[in-house]
């Protein structure tokens, strides 16, 4: 089960049918595998009190990944929690040239493949990871996120 609980109006204004958009791209990373996750799509301030909180790091960022607690016996499996900053989100996409809905959607597959096991510690990790992100998103109609636009 994919549940979307969006905190900040800012999402909605931004996106039409935002929930659709983070359920497609959460359905597209999980590819078949069970597994519960909640994606809570919030704001800056959130964002920085839970990375100052859990990362020792007090500011915020796009994306933060928590996974669930092993719950042997459990089916689905629960994966875990995924969370959004939009402000930060917002001027990613802005700088970056891209469609605020195209940087949701590879957040929350990145996002979801750290759920999954999935990490970018070393650079085969990234390079492993980011190949598996742009075969997601490409399924999804989504430009490779780790080139830059033409013209910027």
């Amino acid at each position: 089960m994919i549940e979307v609980e969006v905190e900040t109006d800012a999402w909605t204004d931004a996106i039409d049918d935002v929930a659709v958009v983070v359920e497609r791209a959460a359905a597209a990373a999980l590819n078949g595998e069970s597994g519960d996750v909640v994606v809570l799509l919030s704001d800056d301030a959130t964002v920085q009190e839970l990375n100052a909180r859990f990362r020792d790091r007090d500011r915020p960022t796009n994306v933060l990944s928590f996974p669930a607690a092993a719950m042997p016996g459990q089916d689905p499996v629960p994966l875990g929690d995924i969370v959004l900053a939009y402000g930060v989100c917002a001027a990613e996409a802005a700088a970056q040239g891209k469609r605020l809905t195209d940087h949701l959607t590879h957040l929350v597959v990145h996002g979801l493949l750290h759920l999954l096991g999935r990490d970018h510690e070393d650079e085969a990790e990234a390079e492993a990871m980011e190949a598996e992100e742009r075969a997601i998103l490409a399924r999804l109609g989504v430009a490779d996120p780790y080139t830059l636009p033409h013209d910027a």
